[in-house]
């Protein structure tokens, strides 16, 4: 989110050099150029620098710039940082504010669709939950059209395929909240139930338990909290855990007038969700090899002309691993010097060396190498690039045998950058890296 908010902050920043007229053209006499009144874009400039990273000062100066300017001709980028601040705040009054304009100058924007639902959502009324649904449907309009495009960027088919499929599920918690609110239980009952066949989370199974003890149905109630509180679900705070744990024993409580035998059950809905979960791993490994992946060797990658590349293959080895794009300069000009420092080591065994590239458009890249006469087509990332944070590029990874990353190379020094990778290739295998 902060990232976010970082880049639309950007856009403004940018959007007002290039507009901006240049202080000393304001007057005709350069000596009383001070003097000139600032212009809108000016202002705008001067306070979203003051306001430094802050989002509670974003929305200070940005309210109070939209203030002085209600018709301003930069609504919408202001109007998209105060309701990513907002949403970065929890403050809902002020993401339902600023985040409908967002939606309804961009209905794709499914984030955004999400934080005002559920902002909405979160006031458990009547005239809301109406409000909410609204945009649920919204929502699952945007998702199925997002299912007719290609994967974007550094997303694989299975990656792609699998966000939407979470999205699409999301979606139908939220529709499953509103129903509820709307007296709709069964409706909400049967969204939730879908929503967790899509995607199984504690969320979903929460979601079923609340609209079924609405309804009536305490045992179908309890063995959906148990399902909740056994569910190993990384979104899930002790927090939510404790209330789930509660609201089990109340609800057992009420039904059968003491805890006994609440053990037994909850012992079954962790075995039951246990075979449900590793079920869902095995489904989206299946549609995605990379999907599950918590450490460097658990990857595969994608050739860009050729077989995968699984990491865990090159376990005992020292790898390095070079990140590149077809549009990035640097990367070509670091390529042959890459290729040179390769070659020392082409005749060891325990050394491997992987091209890997990072491009939004992956049909650019195979011609790209191609006019280039590259000899390794090399790697698509899979999402190794996200995982390991690499922000800029060329970046060149050194990996010990162990898949520890052992040596970080942001950008390169073309004097010294063959000296520099062979000397931390050979710290490495000494065990010396940091």
């Amino acid at each position: 989110m902060r990232l976010l908010l970082l880049a639309l902050v950007t856009a403004i920043l940018a959007l007002a050099q290039d507009k901006a007229p240049d202080a000393a053209k304001v007057s005709d006499k350069p000596e009383k150029a001070e003097e000139a009144k600032p212009t809108e874009l000016q202002e705008l400039t001067r306070a979203v620098r003051e306001a430094g990273n802050s989002p509670k000062d974003y929305i200070r100066v940005l309210e109070a710039h939209l203030a002085k300017y209600p018709a301003s001709a930069h609504r919408a980028e202001i109007e998209g940082v105060l309701a990513k601040s907002a949403v970065e705040l929890h403050d809902d009054a002020r993401v339902i504010k600023y985040g409908e304009p967002v939606v309804a100058r961009d209905p794709a924007d499914i984030q955004m669709i999400d934080r005002v639902t559920r902002a909405y959502l979160d006031s458990d009324d009547r005239a809301s939950a109406e409000k909410a649904l609204a945009l649920v449907n919204k929502y699952q309009d945007a998702v199925v059209k997002l299912r007719q495009e290609p994967a974007p960027g550094r997303l694989s088919a299975g990656q792609w395929a699998q966000d939407l499929d979470h999205a699409f599920a999301r979606a139908l918690l939220l529709k499953a909240r509103a129903s509820g609110l709307l007296d709709q239980k069964q409706d909400a009952v049967e969204l939730a139930r879908q929503s967790f066949q899509m995607f199984p989370n504690e969320e979903a199974a929460r979601e079923q338990g609340k609209w079924l003890a609405a309804k009536g149905d305490l045992q179908a109630a309890i063995e959906q909290y148990a399902n909740a509180f056994s569910i190993e679900d990384p979104h899930s705070t002790e927090v939510d855990r404790s209330k789930d744990r509660r609201k089990l024993g109340e609800l057992y409580t009420r039904l059968y007038g003491s805890e006994k035998g609440l053990g037994d059950l909850i012992l079954h809905a962790y075995d039951a969700m246990s075979i449900v979960m590793a079920d869902e791993v095995a489904r989206l490994k299946s549609k995605d090899p990379n999907a599950q992946a918590a450490s460097l060797l658990d990857f595969t990658l994608p050739g860009v002309a050729g077989s995968s590349l699984p990491l865990a293959s090159l376990k005992g080895k020292t790898v390095i691993i070079d990140f590149w794009a077809t549009w990035c300069e640097p990367c070509k000009m670091q390529r042959p010097l890459y290729v040179k420092v390769e070659g020392k080591y082409k005749q060891d065994p325990d050394v491997a060396f992987i091209s890997v590239n990072t491009d939004e458009d992956r049909t650019l890249v195979e011609p790209f190498i191609k006019s280039q006469k590259w000899t390794d087509a090399g790697y698509f990332d899979g999402g190794l690039a996200d995982f390991l944070k690499v922000g800029n590029l060329p970046t060149t990874l050194i990996v010990d045998k162990n898949g520890q990353v052992a040596s970080r190379m942001n950008g390169f020094v073309p004097e010294r950058f063959v000296d520099l990778l062979t000397e931390r290739i050979e710290e490495t295998r000494a065990g010396r890296a940091n």
